[in-house]
C-alpha cells in the first residue's frame, strides 16, 4: 500500500509563500498521476493542482498564476510552491496518487493513494 506523506503547512498572512512537498514510495511516484486537493471548513474536497507522471503540470483556476507544482525525480517528492496566498486558501491539502486518464485527474474520486493532509492557515 503506498504511503504518501505531505510536509510544509503552516500559518503565514495573505500575499506570503508556502512550499508544500508529497513524498511518495517510488513505484508510486513512477506510475501514479499525483495531485493536490485542499479541503477548506465546511467546503468539498477540492482540486488545486497536479503533474502526471510524464511531468506535465495541471492548475485549478483560483490558483492558475499563483502555485507551481514540480516533482523531483531523484527524491521521488512533488512540491507546491504556492504564492500570493489569499486567506480562500485556508485548508488542509492533501496530496493524492492516480492512475486515471487524464481528463480524470481533478476528479478526487479516482485517487487510490492520500496523504494524511497537511494544514495551511493565511491571515488577513
Amino acid at each position: 500500500q503506498a504511503h504518501l506523506s505531505e510536509s510544509g503547512g503552516g500559518l503565514v498572512r495573505a500575499g506570503e509563500s508556502l512550499r508544500l512537498s508529497c513524498a511518495a514510495p517510488r513505484r508510486t511516484f513512477a506510475t501514479n498521476h499525483m495531485g493536490w486537493f485542499r479541503v477548506a471548513p465546511g467546503k468539498e474536497r477540492e482540486f488545486v493542482s497536479a503533474i502526471t507522471k510524464s511531468g506535465s503540470p495541471l492548475y485549478s483556476d483560483p490558483v492558475k498564476g499563483r502555485f507551481t507544482i514540480s516533482r523531483d525525480t531523484a527524491k521521488y517528492t512533488v512540491d507546491l510552491q504556492m504564492n500570493n496566498l489569499k486567506t480562500e486558501d485556508t485548508a488542509v491539502y492533501y496530496c493524492g496518487a492516480t492512475l486515471t486518464n487524464t481528463a480524470s485527474i481533478p476528479n478526487w474520486r479516482t485517487y487510490a493513494y492520500w496523504g494524511q493532509g497537511t494544514q495551511v492557515t493565511v491571515s488577513s
